[in-house]
């Protein structure tokens, strides 16, 4: 029998190998910034064509290379951070292991052109699958310049596993902000198929994190600093007005190293603690810095997970320095007696109260009932003819509006209750079966905490969740319209402008085909502009702004979950910011219209993701509850 076991051949090997580091065209960014950075450069641009998958460049002001270095950092584990053992635990350098630069040689096209700042010449050096095609001298400037062509050109399985450009982009995106926000007193640019998305001037981290992260947080932040002998803490964190549905804007750094830690979140959720709720998180640019011997940098090839010699005291003092932080700066719960800007601006407070007002008002029952000595609880007897004219009123009222058709339900919701931004008002359909309601009684409806919705039923009584119910009705309307004809637009009289942060402008263009299906009218205008030019007709119209933003940040939460397709987690993103949430006070009329169209759907019993819309009650598990 012959022998089975063979080695394998390089090119193969780096192949695999290269599957660990390079897995798409964004962990390519992340290594090739990584290295520009590392060779002390002050001005790096990252140039990007069709989404990474056909050019990745890097050019950068750094050291530069000799012919030798240059050809040798193609070899695998060639570095020249690491000489022995013991180097490895003293890394304070983004690359160390040697595998970048080979892994992106194994799996794409590459071309470099380097020189060091004495060097006469530079050196151009063209590798394809691990092999060099070409080596010669080249005049360059000062620094060096990698492009990553046509990536896993030779691995074909593995390019299909690509997504979309949008998708890609947005991995881009999200390494490139890593990069940038570590080194803010570096110049940062990133061009995307010929358009310049960013322009990072040198500043502060402050300056960073709003270049980054959008003018938002301008007034928002607040600055963490603690430092101790065994770690220093630095950086910023959000007011508690700043949290989000989604992890977006979470970004802790060791030693200037971008990591994921659920553990240290844990921290910094702990000193939030009662000041947001538990389904958002807060905006937080944390840095730690501390002895590159009490942490553990290798232990993932991406290097994106660490491990620290003592986590319970990195721990403890995350959360300390976040909650001296907040309590430093009177975010934590207490007395605030700041008075909001936009209340001074009232005309109830700017306006002069003259003499002939306090005059009335000192005349009024209300202000003797409160300032009149054993006054306190004194109830004038009132006038019945009064009492009457505000019931003929009312009653006029109510009869004017029963007596009109049901088919103007959507318009009277628009008038009579103030809906919240985006808000859907129920669109009318027919009765709920009969078997749902008490026909022989007076099944009047009931509004429980501005939250559930209790009616009796011949057999007892059902409970519904207002915003689950609503939900459910949005998204089946929506996924109808998906499929066939498009949702209605009311194009604006005013159109509205809005300026995203460069990560949600990747994400809106990404969304915005479909978008425009259910509803939504919105172009580009600019670089990170959009002019909001129609919206959705059953959609309440104004504060267009906020309603972009809550949907791009209930897209995001639900993109974490891979199992629903795009459109999917678009329309039930649509379905979450355009119901009605929980603390909304409902009309008896707006309370049958939500029920009436809940059971004409075809899945009544369950909201979008997947908790109950209504629980029953059966009269005969209340008498038995009683001892019946």
């Amino acid at each position: 029998m012959p022998d089975k076991i063979s080695l394998l051949p390089d090119n193969i090997a780096n192949q695999i190998a290269a599957g660990e580091v390079i897995q798409r065209p964004a962990s390519a960014v992340k290594e090739l910034l990584e290295n520009a950075v590392d060779a002390g450069a002050t001005e790096i641009k990252l140039i990007i064509n069709d989404a990474g998958k056909s050019l990745v460049q890097v050019i950068d002001n750094g050291a530069g290379m000799s012919e030798t270095d240059a050809r040798m950092s193609f070899e695998r584990h060639a570095t020249s951070k690491i000489t022995t053992i013991e180097d490895l635990f003293h890394i304070k350098t983004m690359g160390f292991r040697g595998e970048a630069l080979a892994s992106i040689a194994a799996v794409a096209q590459v071309e470099l052109k380097t020189r060091r700042l004495h060097d006469e010449t530079g050196i151009y050096i063209e590798i394809e699958n691990s092999v060099v095609k070409k080596q010669e001298p080249v005049a360059a400037s000062e620094g060096t310049s990698i492009a990553m062509k046509n990536l896993f050109f030779n691995v074909p399985a593995r390019r299909n596993f690509l997504k979309s450009n949008t998708a890609e982009m947005r991995h881009i995106v999200d390494e490139f902000t890593r990069v940038a926000l570590a080194f803010p007193h570096v110049f940062f640019s990133l061009t995307a198929n010929n358009q310049q998305i960013f322009h990072l001037e040198p500043g502060n981290l402050k300056q960073r994190i709003l270049q980054l992260l959008g003018n938002y947080y301008n007034t928002k932040l607040v600055t963490v600093k603690e430092d101790t002998d065994y770690m220093n803490i630095y950086g910023f964190v959000g007011k508690p007005e700043t949290a989000k549905k989604t992890r977006g804007d979470q970004y802790f750094f060791v030693n200037n190293r971008f990591i994921k830690s659920a553990y240290l979140n844990h921290a910094v959720m702990n000193a939030y603690q009662e000041m947001v709720t538990k389904d958002s998180f807060p905006m937080y640019v944390l840095f730690i810095d501390l002895d590159p011997t009490q942490v553990d940098v290798n232990v993932h090839p991406t290097k994106q997970e660490i491990k620290f010699e003592d986590e319970k005291i990195v721990y403890a003092f995350v959360q300390a320095a976040v909650k001296h932080a907040l309590a430093q700066f009177s975010i934590t719960p207490t007395l605030d007696f700041d008075l909001d800007v936009s209340i001074q601006q009232l005309s109830s407070v700017q306006q002069p109260f003259t003499e002939e007002q306090k005059s009335a008002a000192a005349s009024t029952s209300i202000f003797k009932g409160f300032t009149e000595k054993n006054k306190a609880h004194f109830i004038e007897p009132t006038n019945r003819s009064e009492l009457r004219n505000w019931r003929d009123f009312y009653e006029s009222r109510e009869s004017g509006v029963r007596s009109q058709e049901s088919g103007v339900r959507n318009s009277e919701f628009g008038k009579e209750n103030a809906q919240s931004p985006g808000e859907a008002p129920f669109p009318i359909h027919h009765s709920p079966p009969d078997s749902y309601r008490d026909t022989t009684h007076d099944s009047r409806l009931t509004q429980l905490h501005n939250e559930y919705i209790l009616f009796q039923t011949a057999k007892g009584f059902i409970l519904i969740n207002q915003q689950a119910a609503h939900e459910r009705i949005i998204f089946e309307r929506l996924q109808e319209a998906a499929k066939g004809k498009a949702v209605a637009t009311q194009r604006s009289m005013f159109p509205v402008t809005i300026e995203l942060a460069p990560a949600d402008t990747v994400l809106l263009q990404e969304i915005m085909g479909d978008l425009q299906q259910l509803g939504y009218m919105i172009e580009p205008f600019g670089k990170n502009t959009f002019v909001v030019q129609g919206t959705p007709a059953d959609v309440t119209q104004g504060n267009e702004k906020q309603v972009i933003d809550s949907l791009l940040e209930q897209f995001k939460h639900f993109s974490n979950d891979l199992k629903f397709s795009k459109r999917e987690k678009l329309i039930r993103s649509l379905a979450w910011q355009q119901s009605i949430k929980a603390g909304r006070q409902l009309s008896e009329k707006e309370m049958e219209a939500l029920i009436e169209d809940l059971f004409n759907c075809k899945q009544p019993n369950s909201a979008p993701n997947g908790n109950p819309t209504y629980l029953e009650f059966k009269k005969e598990q209340l008498e038995k509850m009683f001892g019946g």
